[in-house]
C-alpha cells in the first residue's frame, strides 16, 4: 500500500508542530508514500484562491500519482480543488475542522466522485448523509497517548493554562481568541498563560503581552517544545474560536491534554465541543467571549479534581494512534481493491 498525501496547507514554519502533519506523517510511516503541500507558503494562507491549489505541483501530483494507490486529502472545510482532477487513484478527503457552511461546498457531482470523505463530527456526518452522499465516514485523530504522563497537577496559588492552536494571520488575534485569554489574565490576577507560538507573528504576541503588564504572567514557548513536559505543570489546556475553520476539530493540545490527566475548554462549533460535554471533561464557551472564558476558568477551579478525574478516565481510551491507522488501513484496503 502506498499513498499520496496532499495538503492544503503551507510547510509548518516550524517541523514537527502541526497537528495535521503529525497526523500525515503517522500514516506515512504505516503506509509509505510521498506528501504534497498544496500552498505554497503560510504567507499565502489568508488569501490565496482554493482553486489555485497545488497548480503550482501539478507536474509532482500527476508523477506521485502513478505509483500510489490511494490519493488522500487533508482540507480544513470541503473545498473543490480542480487539481484532483489530475489525480485517477481513489481518493480520500479528511476535512479536519469542519465541513463548513452548506451553501459554500461543492457540488454533490464533486462529492461524489469522492472515493470517502472523512468528517470529524456527528453534525458533519448528518448534513453529507443528509445530502444524499454514501461515501461519509466518521474517523476520530489520534495521538500517541502513551507519550503523556498522569502527574500531580502543579501546586501553588496561580492557575496554570495551556494555550494551543497559534495566529498565523494578525486577524486570529481576536478570532482565535488570544485577546480574549490576555483580558481574562489582565482581570485574574492569579491566571498565568503558557502559549504554544509556532514561529508566526512572535513580536505581535510579546507587544501585546508587554502593553498589558502580563510580561511575569504569559509564556510564551516560541520553538519546538516536548508538550507531554510542559503539561505537567499546567491545570488545564484551551483553544478558542469565533467560527468554523479556524482550528482543527479535536485540536491536537486538547487530545494531548486529556491523555495527561489535564481537564480542556473549547469554542462552541468545534465539533469536539458535544465529545467534552457528553464526556463532561471540560467546559465549552461561545467562541471567544471574555466573560464566558472566565466563567468556564472559575468553575474548572472550583470543580477541578471532578474535571481532572473525568479526564484521567478517557483520555487515553479514545485517541489512541492504533485506532486511527486501523481506521484507515481498513479504508485504504477496500478503495484500492
Amino acid at each position: 500500500m502506498s499513498v499520496l498525501f496532499l495538503l492544503t496547507t503551507p510547510p509548518p514554519v516550524i517541523s514537527g508542530t502541526d497537528a495535521v502533519v503529525q497526523e500525515v506523517e503517522l500514516l506515512r510511516s504505516r503506509f509509505g508514500g510521498e506528501v504534497i503541500y498544496l500552498r505554497p507558503s503560510w504567507r499565502a494562507r489568508s488569501w490565496y484562491p482554493t482553486s489555485l491549489l497545488g497548480l503550482h505541483r501539478l507536474h509532482a501530483i500527476t508523477h506521485c500519482d502513478r505509483r500510489v494507490d490511494v490519493c488522500h486529502v487533508f482540507a480544513s472545510e470541503l473545498f473543490h480543488l480542480p487539481v484532483l482532477r489530475a489525480v485517477t487513484r481513489p481518493i480520500v478527503y479528511t476535512v479536519t475542522s469542519g465541513v463548513g457552511p452548506e451553501g459554500a461546498m461543492p457540488s454533490l457531482a464533486y462529492l461524489r466522485r469522492l472515493g470517502a470523505i472523512i468528517v470529524p463530527g456527528r453534525a458533519d456526518l448528518k448534513v453529507l448523509s443528509d445530502r444524499g452522499l454514501p461515501n461519509v465516514e466518521l474517523i476520530l485523530p489520534g495521538i500517541d497517548v502513551n507519550a503523556f504522563v498522569d502527574a500531580a497537577a502543579p501546586s501553588g496559588p496561580e492557575f496554570v493554562l495551556l494555550a494551543g492552536s497559534a495566529p498565523w494571520a494578525r486577524q486570529h488575534f481576536q478570532t482565535k481568541g488570544v485577546n480574549a485569554m490576555l483580558e481574562v489574565a489582565r482581570a485574574m490576577p492569579d491566571l498565568r498563560l503558557v502559549f504554544l507560538w509556532r514561529g508566526v507573528l512572535l513580536q505581535e504576541v510579546m507587544d501585546r503581552v508587554r502593553r498589558l503588564g502580563l510580561l511575569e504572567r504569559v509564556e510564551i514557548l516560541r520553538d519546538r517544545v516536548d508538550v507531554s513536559q510542559v503539561l505537567t505543570r499546567v491545570h488545564a489546556a484551551v483553544v478558542l474560536a469565533t467560527g468554523p475553520g479556524l482550528v482543527r476539530a479535536y485540536p491536537h493540545s486538547l487530545l494531548e491534554a486529556l491523555a495527561a490527566g489535564r481537564p480542556v475548554i473549547l469554542s462552541e462549533g468545534n465539533p469536539m465541543a458535544e465529545y467534552v460535554r457528553a464526556m463532561e471533561c471540560g467546559r465549552v464557551v461561545p467562541g471567544a467571549d471574555v466573560h464566558a472564558l472566565a466563567e468556564a476558568i472559575s468553575d474548572l477551579r472550583q470543580n477541578y479534581e471532578r474535571f481532572r478525574a473525568r479526564a484521567r478516565e478517557i483520555g487515553k481510551r479514545d485517541f489512541s494512534q492504533e485506532r486511527l491507522v486501523t481506521a484507515y488501513q481498513s479504508l485504504y484496503g477496500a478503495l484500492a481493491t
